[in-house]
């Protein structure tokens, strides 16, 4: 004969009424959620947009990423959830989530290449490079660029030149144009700048391959001259005085009214030659 204790035979006996209380509970629950989820999907695409729309206008980004995000779900086809993304890319870039709004950028170009608003798509993702390069600059102002990984100011360069090639009608093109001078310039000043930490260390060769990559591929940056100099200085270290003078000749040809060390303005000026 089995010997129940009190506490197993109280267990026993109010074991299908808490079941019972159990499963009223979690039904109210669901029965609330479902009322919840219903009640939002009784929103339309339109309304939903103009919400996140309003929240974007009124700069509370992180709020807007999620409507963007809940429209995107609910109504992941249409014209609204097109323009949704383009949106929300510019909530992420605004609050410098570059990744998220990169990749939304990247699916934007390959779903829709032919939207009316892909121009924008391209400026934009050109705007997020662009952002984190400067990011790099602020923490480095005002010294000079040092050797430092400059991926992110070539990827804005190359998002701006696609953007011109692309749609060069397109009302971004200036702001474009201008952007890749900057961006142009600080490649060469990087650029000439790590060329000059080889010439230190007595390797002339890779010296002048860095002088000679900015002369070929960023002509009419400031670091032009930088660079035939260091070309000129290391021909001169490598004992080649005919290559070094000829050098020093194309300097002095293109270059003969480029001020002295003195006269020469701030850095941040010949990289932003504009009022």
């Amino acid at each position: 004969m089995q010997n129940h204790s009190p506490s197993c035979r109280s267990a026993r006996r109010f074991g299908p009424l808490f079941v019972a209380l159990l499963a009223i509970g979690l039904a109210l629950t669901l029965t609330a959620c479902s009322g919840t989820e219903e009640r939002d999907t009784t929103l339309g695409p339109e309304e939903m947009y103009e919400m996140a729309k309003a929240s974007l206008d009124g700069r509370s980004f992180q709020t807007a990423i999620r409507r963007y995000r809940a429209l995107t779900t609910a109504y992941p086809f249409g014209r609204h959830a097109e323009q949704s993304q383009l949106d929300l890319a510019y909530a992420y870039q605004q609050t410098r989530q570059a990744e998220e709004a990169l990749t939304t950028l990247d699916r934007f170009i390959r779903t829709y290449p032919t939207h009316p608003n892909i121009d924008y798509a391209w400026y934009l993702k050109g705007l997020v490079h662009y952002s984190e390069s400067m990011g790099m600059l602020r923490r480095l102002f005002p010294g000079q660029v040092v050797d430092r990984d400059q991926e992110s100011a070539r990827l804005a360069f190359q998002d701006f030149q696609e953007l011109i090639l692309r749609y060069p009608q397109s009302r971004y093109v200036a702001d474009a144009r201008q952007r890749m001078v900057f961006l142009r310039n600080i490649l060469a000043e990087y650029e000439t700048t790590v060329g000059e930490y080889y010439f230190r260390r007595k390797a002339y060769i890779a010296a002048i391959g860095r002088a000679r990559y900015v002369i070929e591929n960023y002509s009419g940056a400031p670091a032009n001259a930088q660079a035939l100099d260091l070309m000129a200085r290391s021909y001169q270290k490598m004992n080649l005085p005919e290559l070094a003078a000829d050098t020093r000749r194309v300097l002095e040809l293109n270059y003969a009214d480029q001020p002295s060390a003195d006269d020469e303005p701030g850095w941040l000026s010949r990289l932003w030659p504009f009022d």
